[in-house]
Parts: structure tokens; C-alpha cells; sequence
């Protein structure tokens, strides 16, 4: 039996041992990272990624970042803006940083018991998350027809969010179930997330996969093999106009064009209520020199600049539906994202 994937080991008192994921799939390479500034460049070289495991890995920095003395409300707040300064767009690694901080203050201004409460708090987030996956999958899974060939975009699988993954998540679960024939996965360019991460772990589930250029997607859609296109999300607008990877709206556009469902799974620390649409949403750009070459390798000229967005926005009316943790969410998405931050 596949041992399960960690891409995160919280240890209270030492930082966190994380899977550097850069390294994958050619070595499973463990790096303990002690200190914020190792969290800060393991997330902004992505080492560790994914919204919700961004999320967990701020929370546990946010504990780590207690571990100083005197731990002052200053020095969490620095520590905060430092974190989030890294990945901007995924809603999950502000909220996470901005409940550590509230939870500092409930706590009083002793530092034993801050480092207590933020420590126990990560830990408690990490099993939240697990449990929010095998939901998300559940739901997601029956949404489903039998025998499915579906599509994904960029890796949303354990390597994201420590439990079984969002979209990937979904696509397990109903191969678990005999729903799942073959799921598609796009390379994901300028970093690979596909073909490095998300075939790694198909590998590893024993789900047959198929992999393809970005460029091919819109054929594949359009050739009626793919009987759905599941993502994840890093940011999901009041309206239901959500952020992920790039090239995600262009899939969800084609899929729209031949009538092919496209799903979003995500958990609900995923929303953002507080944005109103995706025109709000900030959008990280990377270095031009992703594009250039890859792992040290470059194949276009010196000089040659390179437009790098790292996501888009995928419009609400292009969503069939949202798959969370609490259920199905369904158009019209501005009632049905109040109603689900309504719930007690």
C-alpha cells in the first residue's frame, strides 16, 4: 500500500517539515524549515503550494513567529505582513495569518501561552483540512457520471492541501467508487504543476492518466472524450468569479462552448466575501524567466521579456457549479455564497 503524501509535518518548537515540492517528481526531498524567513522563501519559491496549504503553512509560521520573545502583538503583525507579502492572491494565507493573530491577542500577552494557542491552532486547522477534503470529494464525486473521463488544470491533489486534494480530491474519490475511468491532465505551463505533481500523484493512486500540452486542452474538449473539467481555486469573489491557475479560463470558456460541465472544488476558507467580483481580485505576476527555460535550461533568447501571470479569473457564468465542503453551490453564486456564509 502507497504510503500517504505529507507535504507538511507541523512540530511544535522546532518550524515545520515540509516535501519540497520543486524537487518532485524526481526526488522526495524533506526540508525543515525553523525559521519565518525559510517558510517565506519555501512559499515564494513553491516549495510548499496550494491555497489551502499555503493556508496551513501561514498558520504554522504565525506559531513559529511566537516562538520569539516577547511575541508581541508588533512582532506577530510584522511577522503577518511578511507571510502574506509572498503569495497575494490566495484568499487562504491572509485568513489564516489574520486568525493567528486574533487568536494571539484572546490569548493575552504572555508568550508560553500565545506559542501554545498558535501551535494548537495549526494542528487543529490541519485536521480541518483533511476532513473538509473527504467532504469536498463526496459531494464533488457524485456529481459525476459513471465511467468519466474528466479534465484537470495545475495540482490540486494531498501535495496542495495535506488531506486528499480539492479537484483532485473529487477525481479520487470517485475512482474509489468505479466512477472515474481516466482523468486528463494538462502539463501547466511555465512550472509544470501537471506534469511534475498531479501525474506523480495519479501515479501513486493508481488512476489512469493521460497527459497533454496546455495547447491541446481546447481539442481535447471539444472532442467530446472529456465528460468534465474539475479545478481548484485560490480565490473565489462574492459573485462567483474565481482566481486559479492560468489557463484555467480559457478551459472553462471551450468547456462552456461544447457544453462539458467545469467545476470548481474548494473549501469555504477559499471565498471571499469582502470581494465583490473578480475585477477585485489581485493577481500575482512571476519572473519572466519561467517562461524563458525551466530547471536551469533556457530555450529562448537573452533579452526576450515575458508577460507571467501566475493566475486568471474565471468568469461566475462559466462555472457550473462549486463544490465545498458544506455541499454543492449552484447559480445564481451572490445568493448562494450569502447563504453559505450564513450558515451557523
Amino acid at each position: 500500500m502507497t504510503a500517504p503524501i505529507e507535504p507538511i509535518r507541523l512540530l511544535p518548537g522546532r518550524g515545520i517539515d515540509i516535501l519540497d515540492q520543486t524537487a518532485l517528481p524526481f526526488a522526495e526531498r524533506r526540508l525543515l524549515l525553523s525559521d519565518i524567513s525559510a517558510v517565506c522563501e519555501a512559499i515564494r519559491e513553491l516549495r510548499v503550494r496550494g491555497a489551502p496549504l499555503l493556508g496551513l503553512a501561514g498558520a504554522a509560521g504565525m506559531a513559529m513567529a511566537a516562538e520569539t520573545t516577547p511575541a508581541t502583538d508588533e512582532d506577530l503583525s510584522r511577522a503577518a505582513h511578511q507571510i502574506n507579502a509572498t503569495r497575494p492572491t490566495a484568499t487562504d494565507l491572509g485568513r489564516a495569518t489574520g486568525d493567528a493573530l486574533a487568536l494571539a491577542r484572546v490569548a493575552g500577552p504572555d508568550a508560553p501561552s500565545r506559542r501554545e494557542a498558535l501551535w494548537h491552532n495549526a494542528i487543529r486547522m490541519l485536521s480541518l483540512r483533511q476532513a473538509e477534503d473527504q467532504a469536498i470529494g463526496r459531494f464533488g464525486a457524485g456529481l459525476l457520471p459513471p465511467a468519466a473521463s474528466v479534465l484537470t488544470h495545475c495540482n490540486t491533489g494531498a501535495l496542495a492541501t495535506a488531506g486528499i486534494g480539492t479537484a483532485l480530491g473529487v477525481i479520487a474519490t470517485a475512482h474509489a467508487l468505479g466512477r472515474i475511468d481516466r482523468c486528463f491532465a494538462t502539463e501547466t505551463r511555465p512550472l509544470l504543476q501537471g506534469a511534475r505533481l498531479t501525474a506523480w500523484e495519479l501515479t501513486r493512486l493508481g488512476i489512469p492518466g493521460t497527459l497533454l500540452p496546455d495547447t491541446a486542452a481546447a481539442s481535447l474538449i471539444a472532442s467530446g472524450i472529456v465528460h468534465a473539467v474539475i479545478t481548484g481555486a485560490d480565490r473565489i469573489a462574492a459573485n462567483g468569479d474565481t482566481a486559479n491557475k492560468v489557463g484555467t479560463y480559457g478551459l472553462a470558456a471551450v468547456a462552456a462552448r461544447h457544453a462539458v460541465p467545469f467545476y470548481i472544488a474548494a473549501p469555504t476558507s477559499t471565498f471571499d466575501p469582502a470581494c465583490p467580483s473578480g475585477a477585485e481580485i489581485p493577481i500575482e505576476f512571476r519572473s519572466p524567466a519561467e517562461v524563458g527555460g525551466y530547471a536551469g535550461v533556457r530555450w529562448s533568447p537573452d533579452g526576450v521579456d515575458a508577460y507571467n501571470p501566475a493566475f486568471d479569473v474565471t468568469p461566475a457564468s462559466c462555472i457550473t457549479a462549486i463544490i465545498t465542503e458544506h455541499g454543492v453551490l449552484r447559480p445564481p453564486y451572490h445568493a448562494a455564497i450569502a447563504d453559505l456564509f450564513r450558515q451557523p
